[in-house]
């Protein structure tokens, strides 16, 4: 690319930042559309790609300018220790909302109602793409798509869809939530078309998604704990559906 500077503050706006070369790497890897890419140190990223992405390794020659560390750092809000950053094409809302929506699903819907931490709803985009979740859906206020959300995630929101609803848009299926209250959830076998719904960090599931519940789900815990962190509630829920019956593709 000619001038990687200029196309980078042309599209900055209204693109996704990359932050990092994992970020890059698995953006890459699910398709994503990638106008600039830069780093601080070219020969350090391809040596990066050569040990850990050598599938993506020629694609990442191709998009890579390398830039002083200066205009690198001045580009992104945090440098990366990897000095790699870039733009990609945020996903079409209707292509999200279609995947979001099909039917048979082959695996569950990740629902954060109203949740509060951006770093944890990127781990759970991470958990949820490493799982095969067919997307992952946030209620409330928070942008499932914010650059710090997107960094946690690693660059995998383009393996599955990410998309923020209402609760009554949420997609169908049966409505599992998770709250203590509920039945233990060793003894339930989770469908492949459930919509696993988890509760903000510090409130728990709000009222409204409470009453679209079809089953309240406990986790097991040691009596006197307060609560596991989301990213770790998800984790077991989706390790717990693929323990029943459903399993990532190999």
């Amino acid at each position: 690319m000619s001038d990687p500077v200029r196309a980078w503050h042309r599209l900055a706006d209204g693109s996704v930042l990359l932050d990092g070369f994992h970020a890059l790497k698995h953006a890459l890897r699910f398709g994503a559309e990638v106008p600039v890419a830069v780093t601080a140190d070219r020969h350090a990223a391809l040596a990066l790609a050569d040990e850990l992405a050598p599938d993506v390794r020629d694609a990442l020659d191709a998009l890579l300018s390398e830039v002083p560390r200066e205009t690198y750092a001045s580009l992104v809000p945090r440098p990366h220790p990897t000095a790699v950053a870039a733009l990609a094409v945020r996903p079409s809302r209707q292509a999200n909302l279609r995947a979001l929506a099909h039917s048979p699903r082959s695996a569950p819907v990740v629902v954060l109602d109203q949740p509060r931490n951006l770093g944890n709803a990127g781990a759970v985009i991470r958990l949820a793409a490493g799982f095969g979740a067919t997307g992952v859906v946030t209620t409330g206020t928070l942008d499932p798509w914010h650059p710090t959300v997107v960094r946690g995630g690693a660059g995998l929101h383009f393996a599955t869809a990410v998309e923020r609803l209402d609760v009554d848009e949420l997609p169908g299926g049966p409505l599992f939530a998770l709250d203590p209250e509920g039945e233990d959830i060793r003894g339930v076998k989770l469908p492949d078309d459930a919509v696993l719904a988890f509760g903000s960090e510090r409130s728990g599931l709000s009222a409204e998604l409470r009453a679209r519940t079809d089953h309240l789900l406990a986790l097991p815990m040691r009596p006197q704990v307060s609560s596991y962190n989301l990213a770790t509630s998800v984790a077991m829920t989706l390790y717990h559906w693929s323990a029943t019956g459903g399993a990532p593709a190999s």
